[in-house]
């Protein structure tokens, strides 16, 4: 499952969408997903001209996309600036070991943590990548001391601070 932003740069929306049926996805379906990450909060008969549909045909086939799970739902993209959490902190964790137990314990506990926006499980050399966001690196100390000093099995944590995001998406090629 990925999370895909729907709109443009400005707009406040997003889609989730469910990889495991793309294969399924016609033309006509594929364009729609484009239309909608592009312009989310298009509307249904605009959305069906740029399709080449009816409003009708067009309402049916959003409606099955949301049904087989591929459009799972929508959402507003706030901007963390705006919102007092401008700090990009990327964490890498290695734990100290691999039992389904341990893994179940810390994704449940690193899920409870209200600044990790993603928590990846890597192959590679962490186990794990959070993102999290911050005030700054007074408030990350804080979530560090609060939450992640305290998460289950850890054996090593290394962050690193984003300066600026260069370049962010999340539309995905459909």
């Amino acid at each position: 499952m990925a999370i895909v932003r729907v709109g443009a740069r400005n707009h406040t929306k997003a889609v989730f969408v469910s990889t495991a049926s793309s294969t399924n996805l016609d033309p006509t379906d594929r364009r729609i997903l484009s239309v909608l990450q592009a312009e989310g909060r298009i509307s249904n008969a605009e959305l069906a001209e740029r399709v080449n549909l009816s409003a009708s045909a067009c309402h049916r086939r959003m409606q099955r996309l949301e049904a087989d799970g591929i459009l799972r739902g929508y959402v507003g993209l706030l901007n963390p600036r705006k919102v007092g959490l401008p700090t990009t902190v990327f964490v890498d964790i290695t734990l100290s070991g691999q039992s389904d137990e341990l893994l179940d314990a810390f994704e449940k506990a690193v899920a409870r943590i209200p600044n990790v926006l993603e928590c990846h499980l890597m192959a590679g050399t962490a186990d794990y990548i959070l993102k999290i966001v911050a005030e700054d690196t007074e408030d990350f100390a804080r979530i560090h001391r609060q939450y992640l000093a305290r998460l289950p099995g850890v054996a090593t944590m290394q962050s690193s601070f984003a300066l600026r995001t260069v370049f962010k998406t999340t539309a995905l090629p459909v």
